[in-house]
């Protein structure tokens, strides 16, 4: 067996794909925050427009005023469908990205007990030779102090 581990290579590739895959899945995780605050942020103005619209409604507001009213409101409304639809894209995007970085994990688990196992055949092998040698020493050193 050589001191080399002939599936490095591999390893090495492994390892900057799941580099890759944890930087992307950052990427991923920061961008479904930013659509989940987007769509948050536009559910929380409609909130405080629409009891704004109850208060002003409740006050006395002429028809043009509450057509304005509906009309923005309807708006707010056509935003947050596609801020909504764009969050939850995101969040499967992540979910994805997750899966994908668990994979690569994975394999980099794999290959890391390979080398670890590799290694360790190779201390086993230099031990029992170390041993082998130190045994013939000590068998030669011994030889050699009989008188004959």
């Amino acid at each position: 067996m050589s001191p080399h581990f002939p599936l490095q290579p591999l390893l090495d590739l492994s390892h900057m794909r799941l580099d890759e895959a944890a930087r992307k899945l950052g990427e991923l995780i920061a961008g479904e925050q930013e659509a989940s605050q987007r769509h948050r942020l536009l559910v929380e103005y409609r909130e405080e427009y629409y009891s704004r619209f109850l208060e002003a409604a409740k006050s006395g507001i002429g028809p043009g005023e509450w057509n304005n009213y509906i009309n923005f409101l309807a708006r707010i409304d056509a935003a947050i469908a596609p801020a909504a639809q764009s969050m939850t894209l995101s969040q499967e995007q992540t979910l994805a990205g997750q899966q994908d970085w668990m994979g690569k994990q994975g394999r980099v688990k794999a290959f890391d007990t390979l080398a670890n196992r590799h290694r360790s055949k190779l201390a086993g092998k230099e031990q029992r030779a170390e041993q082998q040698a130190s045994d013939e020493h000590g068998a030669r050193t011994c030889g050699s102090s009989t008188p004959d």
